[in-house]
């Protein structure tokens, strides 16, 4: 059912004339990228507007999620989504793209396809927010202002981080699951490996999916048994972690898989350098700063460095690091009660995962509907977050956790064990309900599914 827009300003939904920014706040110009033609949606360069009562920020999981809510609740031509790029990703399914398993045309879909019908698509980026005076800054100095704005940029990868890094992907024997440009990479460099060590590395900042940089480790041991060069594969983990996983009870459980398959885990080993002409990786030894290592390679899979987008990394919104400051169970920003986070570019203390943006989506939906009803919010998100450890070609350990990194599994059933019909939820079922129920705003989390399982007991 489409609820009435509303026609009278809130308390907190006051929105001032935006003049120029403040003195010092630099706006980043870039080219404006051509525009595409789909009926689905109201597709712009620019806003055909300048004011909209709900501005989503990002059209990644969360903003699509969270523009498909909002249309239900406003209106479509009252919701606009800032987004440059023409192609939505499935990214979780990368990992098995980086395997061989899957084609990466499976993962992507034009954005105009998943943008919710009517709903306005501003085809430009972000260059400053300004929520004192409630609008942001666009491409070409356009200012849109808003009523509610809803943040959901994402997370950036920085390869330039490591030295020899990105140009080095130049060069055979080295991918990236991470990123569509090195996806493939991976899977090219783990068909030619021959003879020596298969490196995997895990880096010393927050990530997206913080399973995925040893997903690609079982998968590449699995594939060399399978080829018969499992014997001349030196297999190594080196991460910046001081831990495997971050629960215990998966933890324990992937202790005993690496221990069956003969690899080598490097705990506090930060990639600082990739010399990919002599195929030499450069390793930051984390328990004694400037205490370098070097590994020769035959396969090397990076993981970047991340971080909060640039546009937010000083911004009125974020905290002192560069993320969406938000509260932790309501996803309400701290300062500005018409602002609100979802995703990897907020300051949740939970994995960064799909499965977290689904559940959170559920619960910001909530609070944004009581705030638009000038009362506060009452639902809480308890940090739900998924990572479908995948541990072979035919494999998952289904990790499910909360904020107290406490197990919050939906079957039941002991999901720290390798199963196939995990395997299968992972590669086949997962995608169906990310494009057909979580992208239109119907899938907020499974923790229906679980309080059905467990007969209403947590």
């Amino acid at each position: 059912m489409q609820l009435p827009t509303y026609g009278k300003m809130s308390a907190i939904g006051v929105v001032s004339s935006c003049s120029r920014l403040r003195p010092g706040v630099r706006l980043r110009k870039l080219g404006m990228q051509k525009m595409s033609s789909f009926g689905l949606h109201t597709a712009a360069r620019c806003a055909a507007k300048d004011y909209y009562e709900v501005l989503v920020l990002g059209g990644g999981t969360g903003g699509i999620t969270m523009s498909a809510r909002m249309k239900r609740k406003v209106g479509a031509g009252n919701v606009a989504v800032v987004e440059p790029s023409k192609t939505h990703y499935y990214q979780p399914l990368w990992t098995l793209v980086g395997g061989g398993a899957k084609q990466l045309a499976t993962s992507a879909r034009p954005t105009g396809s998943v943008m919710p019908k009517g709903v306005e698509w501003i085809k430009s980026r972000v260059t400053a927010l300004d929520p004192d005076k409630n609008c942001v800054w666009l491409e070409n100095d356009i200012k849109v202002s808003y009523k509610y704005l809803i943040i959901a940029l994402g997370i950036s990868l920085h390869y330039e981080k490591i030295k020899g890094l990105p140009e080095g992907f130049h060069h055979p024997k080295i991918g990236s699951n991470y990123s569509v440009h090195t996806v493939e990479k991976t899977w090219k460099a783990l068909q030619d490996f021959k003879e020596g060590n298969a490196i995997f590395t895990f880096p010393n900042t927050p990530v997206k999916c913080a399973g995925a940089p040893q997903k690609i480790m079982y998968l590449s041991e699995a594939y060399w048994r399978k080829t018969g060069k499992r014997s001349k594969a030196n297999i190594m983990f080196n991460t910046s972690l001081g831990v495997i996983f971050g629960v215990k009870k998966y933890a324990d459980a992937l202790l005993e898989i690496i221990k069956e398959r003969n690899i080598t885990v490097n705990y506090k080993r930060n990639l600082v350098e990739v010399r990919a002409d002599k195929q030499e990786a450069v390793f930051e030894n984390l328990d004694k700063p400037g205490v370098t290592e070097v590994h020769q390679y035959e396969m090397l899979h990076v993981t970047p460095p991340m971080g909060p987008p640039d546009v937010l990394i000083n911004s009125p919104v974020s905290d002192e690091v560069g993320w969406v400051d938000v509260d932790k169970e309501t996803l309400q920003h701290k300062k500005y009660p018409n602002v609100f986070g979802i995703g990897d570019c907020t300051n949740l203390p939970t994995s960064k995962t799909a499965a977290a943006v689904a559940a959170q989506s559920g619960v910001l939906d909530k609070t944004i509907s009581l705030v638009m009803k000038n009362q506060l919010p009452t639902k809480k998100y308890d940090g739900y977050t998924s990572c479908p450890l995948v541990t072979g070609y035919n494999k998952v350990i289904l990790a499910e956790f909360d904020y107290n990194a406490q197990p919050l599994e939906t079957f039941p059933i002991d999901q720290s064990k390798e199963r196939v019909t995990m395997y299968h939820m992972k590669a086949d079922m997962m995608p169906f309900l990310y494009w057909n129920a979580l992208l239109k705003g119907y899938w907020g989390g499974p923790a229906p599914v679980r309080k059905l399982m467990h007969l209403g007991l947590k």
